[in-house]
């Protein structure tokens, strides 16, 4: 990971976010999310915008693919899975993000999952 020069922190996210802020209130805020950040639980290579429509399934059904690759970088693991289990309810409806989860092979963090995505919510 350390030799990817594409980078997707939390850090560099609110950076983003904070310089592009025209208010005091959205700079308060964004000092908030930061505050809020927990600690980091796996570094892996997210693709940034990780919803059912950037996913591209081959004919079997198995994954083939994304698009959409603009904010890819090293991150937490969860700031894709909160945006991808997300995504779970808006194109297929409620009870999917366990599946989700359970193929990724990894329990529910109702903290991590919160705070990515209002993050997400912030810098998209």
């Amino acid at each position: 990971m350390a030799e990817c020069s594409f980078f997707w922190s939390v850090a560099d996210r609110l950076a983003e976010a904070s310089a592009q802020a025209t208010t005091a209130q959205r700079r308060r805020r964004l000092a908030d999310l930061a505050a809020d950040a927990p600690a980091v639980d796996a570094l892996v290579v997210c693709q940034g915008d990780a919803c059912a429509p950037n996913t591209l399934l081959g004919e079997d059904g198995r994954w083939s693919g994304h698009v959409d690759l603009g904010a890819l970088g090293v991150a937490d693991r969860w700031a894709d899975l909160a945006v991808a289990t997300w995504s779970t309810e808006w194109n297929y409806g409620p009870g999917w993000e366990h599946v989700l989860l359970d193929a990724y092979g990894v329990a529910p963090d109702d903290d991590r999952t919160a705070f990515y995505r209002r993050l997400w919510e912030v810098g998209s």
